[in-house]
């Protein structure tokens, strides 16, 4: 053809084989991801045959990653993000501490000296975005209080290496590598450059939550009267793509970050839902991409070469991060279903590994072996996380048939798994047991709050247990798919429960157990379709609502009108 159609060519053998090999991956019962992967291993450059432009297929992967994190933002306001704050902060930051001294260890061993093996330890402790995001969105927990801490500690983790990307050129000459542009002698120094990073990555958050909260809902509003569907649509997607462009040029933020920030703040807007709803077909296409991007780097010659060293660095990502990950997760109290969640969302490494790892290899630090092993361990750790997220709930339950050190974790002496003693009588007995104090759980409780009625909350996010105990609501802290929970809520003497969540599979566990203990309590669900709802209602479960902020004050509404006492 008279002109370069390499764009075009690279997604057209990229949709194609994906789609094949997805479509086989499925039948065979395995995560089409691992479908993905392997059309672009065939595409790429270690495969004979047809070689897609490896260049413009990183460039579209990084658009899915745009897109899915502005639908991560889209689902993620900056109260979720900083009701997660005392776990996902110093949980991520030991978490990395952990795997890079173990990468840094075994990268050492093999002679990689001291700056590549702090490099080589780097790429494997930060987890895929996307990767976790696809995980968590199959399962339908990304808005449940593990999505939240899990999405949390992936954006620690992630303004984490944006300050290493900043900082690693400066520092190679001191670890043996090669000075950047800019960073020769006369460049700036250390201290200059630490000061400078830390003041952008804060100026940009400080624009996005004072200007962009108030211009974002409003363009949205803006461009929602206009009644056009595709002018809603494109100003979603520019949205994302421009700010995550802007703040890499302007803030040296990733463009992950940027786009994330840009969904947090169209969260603010009614039109939020319908935002991510039109954006999900192109954030599913080009997710797709990222993979098959993936695959072209993978050279499968490092599997018969390298064997050993290959399993090494997939254990390290798969078993080393996962039982620090968990470990953590529950020194600071969490249920165990929070930390194996946790544990899993982790078990895998993925973009901004190879980022760091393409500067190390052009500071000198990284060698090729290091490079290729990081390819590896992201491939095979990709194509399994999918595995360890199945592996969640009989892991859990061998561990409390087997484990009495687990049944212990379970059992532990916890001040908030269960209601203080000094809880009144009267709200023991006919109250509302009200699951989940999130945005939706916090507008009913103050409609019943305002009617005087009695209710007892159950949460798993510590923090907001502490804050209403110390406003004298009762509450418990934990997963309310454990019996024991809803039992500390004392559900056998309830009037109603009342499931503000939006995990309808854990709502369904939820209303199961109220429904043995108390075969009379009356039960509302919120939902987020239209199939979940229909779910609920043909297994006559309870009465459903869908949405949000509508639904919060609809949804109150029932409960006042079935709750209220006489005289209110």
């Amino acid at each position: 053809m008279p002109h370069d159609v390499s764009l075009i060519s690279t997604i057209a053998a990229g949709f194609g084989l994906a789609l094949v090999f997805g479509f086989i991956a499925a039948r065979l019962k395995v995560p089409p991801l691992v479908g993905y992967l392997l059309a672009g291993i065939l595409i790429g450059p270690a495969t004979p045959g047809f070689v897609a432009d490896v260049g413009l297929a990183g460039q579209l992967a990084e658009i899915g990653v745009m897109l899915l994190m502005l639908g991560v933002g889209l689902h993620f306001s900056v109260d979720d993000l900083m009701a997660v704050r005392r776990i996902a902060i110093p949980g991520a930051v030991l978490q990395i501490a952990v795997a890079t001294v173990m990468g840094l260890g075994v990268g050492y061993a093999w002679g990689f000296g001291l700056g590549g093996s702090l490099v080589f330890g780097l790429c494997l402790s930060v987890a895929s975005t996307v990767v976790l995001l696809k995980a968590l969105e199959a399962r339908g927990v990304l808005e449940s209080m593990n999505g939240r801490i899990a999405v949390g500690w992936l954006v620690v983790e992630d303004l984490v290496m944006v300050l290493v990307l900043v900082l690693l050129p400066p520092l190679a000459p001191l670890l043996g590598g090669q000075a950047a542009a800019g960073h020769e002698a006369g460049g700036q120094g250390l201290w200059a450059t630490l000061g400078i990073t830390f003041a952008k990555v804060a100026a940009f958050i400080a624009l996005m939550l004072i200007v962009g909260r108030r211009v974002f809902p409003k363009l949205l509003w803006w461009v929602a009267k206009t009644g056009s569907r595709e002018l809603f649509t494109l100003c979603v997607v520019a949205a994302a793509v421009g700010v995550a462009f802007a703040s890499a040029k302007l803030f040296d933020v990733s463009f992950a970050l940027g786009a994330f920030f840009a969904g947090m703040m169209m969260r603010e807007s009614e039109f939020s839902h319908r935002a991510a709803d039109e954006s999900l077909p192109l954030r599913d296409a080009f997710s797709v991409l990222f993979f098959v991007s993936v695959g072209m780097l993978f050279d499968p010659m490092v599997l018969l070469q390298e064997p050993l060293r290959v399993l090494v660095v997939v254990a390290i990502i798969m078993v080393g991060k996962t039982l620090a990950a968990v470990a953590l997760v529950l020194a600071f109290r969490y249920p165990m279903n929070s930390a194996l969640t946790v544990g899993a969302s982790l078990a895998q490494i993925g973009e901004f590994s190879f980022i760091l790892a393409g500067l190390g290899m052009a500071l000198g630090l990284l060698p090729q072996a290091g490079h290729s092993l990081i390819l590896a361990g992201a491939l095979i750790s990709i194509a399994l996380n999918a595995l360890l997220f199945r592996a969640i709930e009989p892991v859990q339950n061998w561990l409390r048939e087997r484990s009495p050190l687990a049944r212990r974790l379970e059992m532990r002496d916890d001040p908030l798994a269960e209601l203080p003693t000094s809880v009144h009588p009267a709200f023991l007995s006919g109250q509302v047991v009200l699951v989940g104090y999130g945005r939706v759980g916090r507008r009913i409780a103050q409609q019943l709050d305002e009617h005087h009625v009695r209710y007892v909350v159950a949460e798993q996010n510590r923090e907001r247990v502490e804050e209403l105990r110390s406003r004298n609501v009762p509450a418990v802290s934990g997963d309310a798919t454990d019996p024991g929970v809803l039992i500390q809520a004392h559900i056998a003497q309830a009037g109603m429960l009342v499931v503000a969540t939006p995990d309808t599979f854990g709502a369904r566990q939820m209303i199961q157990t109220a429904k043995t203990l108390n075969p009379t309590i009356e039960v509302v669900v919120r939902a987020h379709s239209d199939d979940e709802a229909a779910l609920i209602t043909q297994e006559q479960l309870g009465t459903v609502f869908i949405g949000e902020h509508a639904l919060a004050a609809t949804m109150g509404s029932h409960v006042l009108s079935r709750m209220r006492p006489p005289g209110h």
